[in-house]
């Protein structure tokens, strides 16, 4: 595993250590995060993997780590056993929560995991997005037929048909014509509203 990490370590003979092992290790590029806007460190490193290293953690750094974590794998070491903090770090998109001082055979399986867990999630995320999209486009698409059913007295095969005709006259996808119904639809029945 060949990764470009960014740390950021509030410690730092800490970080200097792991940014050392990390890089001797040779599966890790480390990048040290410079100023304290992580929303920028991570813009300017483009890193594979975000570790963050913090004595005592506080609700700021969860906000920072909130604005990168859906497009980075966040791995958070903690130098304070606290599980409510733990469970709100893992809301905010941290995808590993440790304590600091894990040895540094033990740091390689986290990161994995981190990434792995990270993909994962990223997958199905992608998975709910396109399932509620359909789910939305067959929502449209039964409005504009019984739109179609009621005004024009189609039955439900005739107005899927002119519908489907109608999208491919106009060399346009399916969905965008039904949205562009309904809403015209939508539109003239205000209008005539007095």
């Amino acid at each position: 595993m060949s990764l470009t990490i960014l740390l950021i370590d509030t410690e730092e003979n800490r970080a200097r250590a792991l940014e050392e092992k990390l890089s001797q290790s040779g599966f890790a590029r480390v990048i040290r995060a410079e100023g304290p806007d992580l929303a920028q460190a991570v813009e300017r490193a483009k890193p594979d993997l975000v570790i963050i290293d913090m004595a005592l953690p506080d609700r700021d750094a969860l906000e920072d780590i909130r604005a990168v974590s859906a497009a980075n794998p966040v791995v958070m070491f903690a130098g304070t056993d606290d599980p409510a903090f733990a469970q709100e770090a893992i809301a905010a998109g941290v995808c590993s929560y440790n304590l600091s001082g894990v040895a540094l055979q033990d740091v390689r399986p986290i990161m994995a995991s981190a990434v792995a867990l990270f993909k994962r999630y990223h997958h199905v995320e992608t998975e709910l997005a396109a399932a509620k999209a359909l789910l939305d486009e067959r929502r449209l698409i039964e409005r504009a037929k019984a739109i179609l059913m009621k005004d024009r007295k189609m039955t439900e095969p005739e107005a899927y048909r002119w519908l489907q005709k109608k999208a491919m006259n106009e060399s346009r996808k399916l969905a965008q014509v039904v949205a562009d119904f309904v809403a015209e639809d939508e539109n003239q029945r205000r209008e005539s509203k007095p």
